[in-house]
């Protein structure tokens, strides 16, 4: 479980980001774990802050490293949040609804967009790690870039990560564990 893949990535502004529902390192809540297994297949509650100037818009993913396919298992990628959300409450975002209104969207128009994950669901999905493969790491970050990123809803989230590269100005992060 030592594999990184934010360490290659270029230094940016540290941002903090923390969550009510668990400690970075520390065990993920009920909540963000698939519904088959007890839980509610949603995003844990996240705020950020320390971000950079010049910042346009956020990102925010969640990556588990650990999963056994050779390029791990994004369980959500999400961009062009505005600049003005610092925070998301838990359960926000599920595999199936996203409140919209937690990201600054109280009516039609532009707002975030979130590209299918590993499971191809535009949203969360929670934790759900093989049976006897350990624990695994789910990597929240939210990056600060200093743009909207020019990708609609088919992008994958590879794609916001190549995008990622060229714009984010800041990176936050916060790991929570869980296996089974």
């Amino acid at each position: 479980m030592s594999f990184d893949p934010y360490q290659r990535l270029p230094k940016l502004h540290d941002m903090t980001l923390t969550s009510e529902d668990f400690t970075d390192g520390g065990r993920l809540p009920p909540r963000s774990v698939m519904e088959e297994l007890g839980g509610k297949d949603e995003l844990p509650q996240l705020s950020w802050s320390n971000v950079p100037e010049g910042t346009k818009t956020f990102a925010l993913t969640c990556l588990d490293p650990d999963a056994p396919t050779g390029s791990g298992f994004w369980h959500m990628s999400a961009f062009n949040i505005p600049a003005s959300v610092t925070s998301i409450p838990g359960g926000a975002v599920r595999w199936d609804t996203i409140d919209w209104e937690a990201f600054g969207v109280t009516g039609e128009g532009q707002g975030p967009i979130f590209v299918g994950n590993s499971r191809n669901v535009a949203g969360f999905t929670g934790s759900r790690p093989p049976v006897g493969h350990g624990d695994h790491r789910y990597m929240f970050v939210v990056h600060a870039l200093d743009t909207e990123l020019a990708l609609g809803p088919d992008a994958t989230p590879e794609q916001v990560g190549m995008n990622l590269f060229n714009h984010a100005i800041g990176r936050g992060r916060i790991t929570g564990i869980f296996g089974r």
